[in-house]
């Protein structure tokens, strides 16, 4: 009988457990889950929560975090830094943006360090004359790119990427308009 008793009281309390631990999904509205998205990449990426406005910039880049570097590369198989940065701007903005990172530079505003907003794009000159990477802005002093190491976030306090730092770009607004007219037309 102490047996009997015993497994009921087992029972029981096993029921009662799962019954407490068993919570009903409930639908969060948009704007919250959009805040915990924001909340989630802005720890993640090291980014202030008031710097991640574009919830869709964010996805993108952690989606290719640690995708291998390859020149000429424009796959998740390997990528490097131009292709990359063609691929989030036709995904994140809808604009298809030229090839390499020379090309892309024509087609900015310059902005220096202390101006750069989310989206914008950076420029370096690395053991060269010319521009030879590129990279989209964050926020907070940090960038994406496809480095020798893959894809990453890195810091342009970096005395690495200090170093080499050319400026940074805004996509003009005339390209801009001729990208949306010939999207249009498509």
């Amino acid at each position: 009988m102490k047996k009997i008793v015993l497994a009921i009281a087992l029972f029981t309390s096993v029921l009662s457990a799962q019954a407490q631990t068993k919570s009903v999904p409930v639908e969060k509205p948009a704007e919250e889950e959009q805040s915990l998205a924001k909340d989630y990449f802005s720890q993640v990426m090291g980014v202030a929560l008031s710097a991640t406005s574009n919830v869709k910039l964010f996805q993108f880049v952690y989606d290719w975090i640690g995708t291998p570097y390859r020149f000429g590369g424009q796959t998740k198989r390997g990528i490097d830094c131009s292709a990359f940065t063609k691929e989030l701007y036709t995904n994140v903005f809808n604009l298809t943006i030229k090839r390499s990172s020379r090309d892309i530079f024509s087609m900015v505003n310059p902005v220096g360090k202390d101006e750069l907003k989310e989206g914008d794009l950076v420029f370096f000159k690395i053991h060269s004359r010319s521009i030879s990477h590129v990279g989209i802005y964050l926020g907070d002093g940090r960038f994406a790119h496809a480095s020798m190491k893959g894809v990453a976030i890195s810091n342009l306090q970096d005395p690495y990427y200090s170093r080499y730092f050319y400026k940074g770009g805004r996509l003009l607004d005339t390209f801009k308009d001729q990208l949306e007219k010939s999207s249009d037309v498509q």
